[in-house]
């Protein structure tokens, strides 16, 4: 893992401000920073009015077309008054704005409180807003955004683990083989679903990036938005033991407005052992910024290698 220049060293507060300023808008000299590795976030105070939330995409990450995809999806669901935070629309800018060599969106400042989702009612709610979105996801389809499949999640960064020589010498044999072994049982985990829909996904959709309150759920930062399976959205929600119960509450409100195949619940252990998967090289390959070793400093040394395949071992057994 080499230590190369932050990809934000050049994204000053100046230039921050400068940007939001550029649009129309008088900032207060309030700026505070957001928590978010992938991209840079901040709440800009605005002189007379409510903050705003500049969002600074990772230099090099999204093309501009996927970014204006996901812009596209969210501000279709809100107008179909599914409760999403969209990016602000300024008059012939549009949506997103660029700044050096900084692509970046504007978005309404929400609150919210981190979801319980511990009562049936809560999550049957939950549900028909996964339904609305999904019904509204799959009458279009993404052309630039990225996909959740085997190839993303798995293959490549299984190999790219690897190939950059990641692991200490003596996990290299056990990782090696027992990656292999689960993507093929995730591959036939994948076959044996009935119809594989994929559809438009918010594509990360765990309680983090779900602000509740007194009147219901709004969903935040559909950066990973993706074309996959409808149960990618529901997988990340369901927690403890009972995950059977829970996810028959969340699709009993879910299949209100769209429907649901059953069989797809089969892909619910292999889609956590492909963010496992996934997350792991996430952090080697994001490991040149500097927010990255302060925020994660349990990352890459024996015992984090150790435990991560342990978890794999774990992820096998529970699909065995």
């Amino acid at each position: 893992m080499s230590e190369t220049n932050s990809p934000y060293q050049n994204l000053t507060p100046d230039l921050i401000l400068n940007s939001v300023e550029a649009l129309g808008y008088v900032c207060d000299g309030h700026l505070h920073a957001l928590n978010s590795y992938e991209n840079r976030v901040y709440q800009i105070g605005i002189e007379g009015s409510v903050p705003l939330i500049a969002k600074f995409y990772r230099p090099g990450r999204w093309s501009q077309e996927a970014i204006l995809e996901e812009h596209q999806f969210a501000l279709e669901l809100v107008e179909h008054e599914i409760p999403v935070v969209a990016p602000l629309l300024h008059d012939k800018a549009g949506s997103l704005h660029r700044t050096q060599e900084y692509q970046f969106a504007l978005y309404p400042r929400c609150g919210g409180r981190w979801p319980d989702l511990d009562t049936k009612e809560d999550r049957e709610q939950m549900g028909r807003f996964l339904g609305r979105m999904h019904a509204v996801g799959a009458t279009q389809r993404f052309q630039h955004r990225q996909r959740v499949d085997i190839e993303t999640l798995g293959r490549k960064p299984r190999d790219y683990i690897l190939s950059h020589n990641l692991l200490p010498d003596y996990l290299v044999e056990a990782y090696e083989t027992l990656t292999r072994d689960l993507l093929i049982q995730i591959e036939m985990r994948f076959e044996s679903v009935d119809y594989l829909q994929g559809i438009r996904l918010h594509g990360d959709c765990h309680p983090g990036n779900i602000l509740w309150t007194d009147g219901g759920a709004h969903f935040v930062d559909l950066d990973d938005s993706a074309t996959g399976p409808p149960i990618q959205d529901i997988w990340m929600l369901l927690s403890g033991d009972d995950t059977e119960s829970q996810l028959d509450d969340f699709l009993r409100g879910y299949e209100t407005f769209y429907d649901f195949d059953r069989s797809s619940a089969l892909l619910i252990e292999p889609l956590r052992t492909l963010r496992i998967i996934h997350y792991a090289a996430w952090l080697a390959r994001r490991w040149q910024d500097p927010a990255f070793p302060l925020a994660f400093p349990w990352f890459g040394g024996p015992r984090y290698w150790e435990e991560h395949i342990l978890s794999l071992r774990e992820q096998f057994a529970a699909m065995s």
